[in-house]
């Protein structure tokens, strides 16, 4: 389990989102949002990033990813993934996140099982919207359908 930290004394000087630079699953995703964000966060891997922020520790990068405001707040695990959707103009993820408690267990459980399982979840990323992150495709809508022609044909 990942420790949620909330504030560093070393500011980036620009929102920085930290990730795992050896996760193929981290990277697909976060391909995706360094497309559509359009330079309103760096992205930097906590291998190389993590020496800047003496005062989180390694192994808390290494286990989960962060977003790092100018300010020094510092969003953890999934409410760094619901940061990056707040900037992309969906702030209701890191509204819910911070705000209903029910929300925020249930994105820490599965940020948790995913991290534990991210060999998988890549390969299921890959299988539903394909390996091209700046342009996915809707796959895993072809196989609901094939799965409701299956189930009618029945």
């Amino acid at each position: 389990m990942f420790q949620e930290i909330n504030k560093t004394n070393h500011p980036p000087e620009f929102s920085t989102f930290i990730w795992d630079g050896e996760c193929k699953f981290c990277k697909w995703w976060k391909d995706r949002w360094e497309h559509r964000i359009k330079g309103q966060v760096q992205f930097r891997t906590y291998q190389d990033a993590h020496l800047e922020f003496p005062d989180i520790p390694k192994k808390e990068f290494q286990k989960a990813s962060r977003l790092i405001d100018t300010n020094g707040n510092v969003y953890s695990g999934p409410d760094s993934a619901y940061k990056v959707q707040y900037y992309l103009g969906s702030p209701k993820w890191h509204l819910w996140y911070k705000r209903q408690q029910w929300f925020k267990r249930i994105s820490n459980t599965a940020y948790n099982h995913i991290a534990k399982n991210r060999s998988f979840y890549y390969k299921l990323t890959i299988l539903l919207f394909g390996s091209d992150p700046t342009k996915p495709k809707i796959y895993w809508f072809y196989y609901v359908m094939l799965l409701i022609l299956i189930l009618i044909s029945i």
